[in-house]
């Protein structure tokens, strides 16, 4: 599910990749490379990708298999239900796409699952990325010391406005927002991180900072938001978590800039 996440992502971005491959990654965790210690600077620095995070690519027919009708009609009800569904904003047709080089993406939230792959993607593709994180030592431990031209870090907390300084969008032509926390109370809770403070008071804090010369913003969201009072989705919303993603998404679809929704 994270890697068609992410193939979507770079789709939304207008990012070329060839028609018949398939991404593939590997777990951070495996990587057995030592990391660099580096100096962090109050503000920002720079920092590096781990060979770990580098993207092959396969052809899809090599994953080709047989089944047999019935097997497919059993397996159909469950493909439904996690069904991933992208939204865009009406002009999104009216994007022409651009080089690469003339790209820089804001990644909010990149040190979480997806935006692992996230920054993995733009940097195997060349495309100078900037991540918003609240931890830079984070930032550190993940990915290593790189050059500024292709990577660099932002301390910044989307659940405080203050922290959204506009020098922070300086040059930034498109955004992906990452940022999340779990479904039912959990450690990750714990300092004020709940689905209410990160899935709707960080998103709009995010989307209200943005300058309008951003040529799109991207939003990974969840499925069954529009189906939270049906089971299963009523159970995973018992503490609002798809509410709040909802009022994330309306607060996007009303501000007047280019969009995309990805929710997966």
């Amino acid at each position: 599910m994270l890697a068609l996440s992410l193939m979507r992502l770079v789709r939304a971005l207008k990012f070329p990749i060839p028609m018949a491959t398939q991404l593939i990654f590997t777990p951070l965790s495996s990587s057995p490379v030592a990391l660099d210690r580096f100096s962090i600077a109050p503000r920002r620095s720079a920092v590096s990708v781990r060979p770990s995070l580098s993207i092959s690519r396969r052809s899809s027919s090599s994953e080709t298999s047989t089944s047999s009708p019935s097997r497919r009609a059993a397996a159909a009800p469950v493909v439904n239900a996690v069904k991933e569904e992208v939204i865009e904003s009406p002009a999104a047709d009216s994007e022409a796409p651009s080089s690469a080089s003339s790209k820089l993406v804001l990644v909010a939230g990149g040190s979480g699952g997806v935006g692992q792959l996230v920054v993995a993607s733009l940097l195997e593709r060349n495309i100078k990325t900037r991540l918003l994180l609240r931890d830079l030592d984070k930032a550190n431990s993940l990915f290593g010391q790189q050059d500024e031209e292709r990577l660099q870090v932002w301390q910044g907390d989307t659940r405080n406005p203050e922290d959204l300084d506009p020098s922070m969008f300086e040059g930034v032509t498109h955004v992906i927002c990452c940022t999340g926390t779990t479904a039912f109370p959990s450690k990750r809770w714990e300092g004020d991180n709940s689905p209410e403070r990160v899935d709707w008071e960080g998103v709009r804090n995010l989307i209200s900072a943005l300058p309008s010369s951003i040529k799109r913003v991207v939003l990974v969201s969840s499925v069954g938001i529009t189906k939270s009072n049906e089971l299963p989705w009523s159970i995973m919303n018992l503490f609002g978590v798809l509410k709040y993603k909802k009022m994330g998404e309306d607060f996007l679809r009303q501000s007047g800039l280019p969009f995309t929704i990805l929710r997966g």
